[in-house]
């Protein structure tokens, strides 16, 4: 690689202010936290805070990670939806294990949880579905094949074109069975806030063995 020109990463430093995160401020359940958490990074205006970074790992050992769209959570966790045959998917199937990050950088805040995924039901997933845009719809149906490779953008508009055709506007849209979600329910749950002098405040809820949570102040 040529040397070029660029601001050097390790100047891109921003102090954090703000009073610090105390075990008092938490509440017992993690996900009670992570809706107290969501709910201000929405408030702040951030932009899309329902994305979270998504790892996984490949049957061969190699992790992967990519942005995704949280698109509900409750007691359980975290539910998104993706297409069952991509490289995601695939990977989920063969180990169900993952982890996710919520990137809150303008507020000074991340959210990590670690944990299995569980399919949806149908049910749950046809319900989703039929919430989302005719647009977003049609997409679902034109990337059957997703992750997999495509001879360029006009096939991907082509086959688009084709599957528009199939249902008049004021058409029910059915849900494509390789398309549908996953809940992460979080066997691990870690509660980042930035501090001055990069003492940052970090709190790990743990899943014990009945079913309850400990939780630990972690070293920055």
């Amino acid at each position: 690689m040529h040397p070029v020109d660029h601001r050097d990463p390790a100047d891109l430093r921003k102090p954090y202010m703000g009073d610090p995160l105390r075990r008092s401020d938490l509440a017992d359940h993690p996900m009670t936290q992570f809706h107290l958490w969501f709910n201000d990074a929405v408030e702040s205006g951030l932009a899309e805070p329902n994305a979270m970074v998504l790892s996984s790992v490949e049957p061969s050992g190699m992790p992967r990670a990519r942005t995704v769209l949280m698109k509900g959570y409750d007691s359980r966790g975290l539910r998104f939806f993706t297409n069952y045959t991509s490289r995601k998917g695939r990977a989920l199937a063969a180990d169900p294990r993952a982890g996710v990050v919520f990137p809150w950088h303008a507020v000074r805040r991340q959210v990590l949880m670690a944990g299995r995924v569980e399919r949806l039901g149908d049910e749950e997933n046809d319900r989703y579905f039929a919430t989302r845009p005719r647009g977003s719809q049609l997409g679902a149906w034109a990337s059957e094949r997703q992750s997999q490779p495509v001879a360029d953008r006009e096939e991907l508009d082509r086959l688009y074109r084709e599957f528009d055709h199939v249902w008049a506007i004021d058409e029910e849209i059915p849900r494509p069975s390789y398309w549908g979600g996953y809940r992460l329910l979080p066997e691990e749950v870690e509660f980042w806030q930035g501090g001055a002098d990069r003492m940052h405040d970090r709190f790990r809820y743990l899943r014990d063995a009945e079913g309850g949570w400990t939780i630990d102040r972690l070293e920055p």
